[in-house]
């Protein structure tokens, strides 16, 4: 029984982490351009000379 009183807050605290993460990902703007990896793969630099 104590280990569940134990195991609690850590899960509570290792939630309020990943929000905290998610938040600040939404903040710096990592979500804004969800297409952009997808196509910058399929565009070749290279030119033929």
């Amino acid at each position: 029984m104590n280990v569940i009183a134990f195991l609690i807050p850590v899960a509570l605290l290792l939630g309020l982490g990943g929000l905290a993460a998610f938040f600040w990902s939404m903040k710096s703007g990592q979500f804004e351009d969800m297409d952009g990896a997808a196509n910058r793969i399929l565009i070749d630099d290279e030119e033929d000379s």
